[in-house]
């Protein structure tokens, strides 16, 4: 029998067109549940008689959630498959959406945020792992650009569609509308949905394996490298879509209408930067690209802590904000493309570690940059700053260019040689 790790995915269990949409949507979901309701947060504070920072709390214990979830499901679907998590965790995400909607306090609301994420992970997870089970190389990378651009166009999206549910129904109106997209959803994996992940490359052993299948991933210098650059990147990130319903309504004066809509335009950088990304994937390296976005992103954040002490300059910090997310275009999809290629047939757990200190990191983000009162832009730009450089840094000291391949020859490798060929 050949080696599995070796050959390339059969024709059948190759991803659908209409697997890969769903797989995008149930990825969506996270900046969907984080970015549809940010221009409600004045609003909410108010409504649930709680500040700046406990409305913020709903955000952390969602992101909480969200990451402890892919940390358990992903080891979990190595050993028994993609689908039954998947559809599991989806339901108890439409249930726990129900809750949100008709939370009587920020307590009992954070807590149903809990359980939103901790269902919501499944999708998140799942979605990367089965893209790893179904492709390789560029392919896999493109593949995995796909996810990346629907996950940040939501961002361009929500916002406005929030803002828009919130004005006509309230803010509870945006968890109602949740729960029935996600119940779609749940439906639709129900019956479009097939095992992805086969049997004789499951995990067997239980938690004995799990935890040695762990240490093998993360013993991965390259993998951990990829990891935390893709991580620190993303804290970053957070760090303003934490920040700015507060520095953009209640400091730069806009209204949450264009509070929406300046979000929008700010992610839609990151959404044609993200495209161009997927494009190039198998043609330009890899690490290139990654070495752009991290230099523009380091640029970018100190000169948004720059103006954030120089008094908060709407244009030039808006300019910058947009800057920002554009470079993470050419990280996110990259990066993680790198990162599961390192864990093999261990994808469901790499992408459970990529996916548990994503969030984890962006859960202690949410309330820091709020520290500082609803006054100051200051919090965001250090905590901006400070985690583009520990992404380069991590980047540079963790990750190692092996080969003298050429750009776009790694999906003709195979997947334990493709990464130590990625130039």
């Amino acid at each position: 029998m050949p080696d599995s790790s070796t050959t390339p995915p059969s024709a059948v269990h190759r991803a659908s067109g209409q697997l890969i949409l769903l797989l995008a949507l149930l990825t969506a979901l996270g900046p969907l549940s984080i970015d549809l309701y940010l221009p409600a947060f004045p609003g909410m504070a108010a409504d649930l008689d709680t500040t700046a920072a406990g409305v913020q709390l709903t955000m952390t214990t969602f992101l909480v959630g969200l990451g402890l979830g892919q940390l358990f499901i992903g080891p979990l679907s190595d050993g028994i498959g993609r689908r039954k998590p998947l559809l599991v965790g989806t339901f108890v995400c439409a249930a726990a959406s129900v809750v949100c909607a008709v939370a009587p306090n920020a307590e009992i609301l954070a807590g149903a945020r809990f359980l939103q994420g901790l269902g919501g992970a499944a999708g998140v997870v799942l979605a990367r792992a089965i893209v790893s089970d179904t492709a390789r190389g560029a392919a896999a990378a493109k593949l995995l650009g796909v996810l990346t651009i629907i996950c940040v166009i939501a961002p361009v999206i929500a916002p406005l569609a929030g803002g828009a549910i919130i004005a006509a129904a309230g803010w509870r109106a945006v968890f109602w509308t949740l729960a029935a997209l996600i119940l779609l959803l749940s439906v639709w994996g129900l019956f479009g949905v097939k095992e992805t992940l086969a049997a004789e490359d499951r995990n067997r052993g239980g938690i004995k394996t799990t935890l040695h299948v762990a240490g093998v991933v993360l013993s991965n210098r390259n993998y951990t490298g990829y990891l935390l650059t893709f991580c620190f990147a993303f804290a970053g990130l957070f760090a303003y879509i934490s920040a700015s319903p507060f520095i953009i309504q209640n400091i730069m004066g806009l209204s949450e209408t264009r509070f929406a809509l300046v979000f929008a335009m700010n992610a839609l950088c990151i959404t044609i930067v993200s495209v161009i990304a997927a494009a190039l994937a198998g043609k330009v390296a890899y690490r290139t690209m990654i070495s752009i976005g991290l230099v523009v992103a380091v640029l970018a954040a100190a000169g948004l802590l720059i103006f954030a002490l120089s008094g908060t300059p709407m244009v030039p910090m808006l300019v910058l904000f947009a800057v920002f997310q554009g470079s993470l275009g050419f990280i996110f999809g990259n990066a993680t493309a790198l990162a599961l290629e390192e864990a093999g047939h261990h994808a469901g757990t790499g992408s459970a570690f990529l996916g548990c200190l994503q969030y984890v990191l962006a859960a202690a983000v949410a309330p820091l940059v709020g520290l500082g009162g609803e006054e100051t832009a200051v919090p965001m730009g250090i905590a901006m700053v400070s985690f583009a450089l520990l992404a380069a840094i991590s980047y540079v000291t963790l990750t190692r260019k092996t080969s003298t391949a050429p750009a776009g020859d790694e999906s003709d490798l195979p997947v334990k040689d493709a990464l130590r060929s990625a130039s």
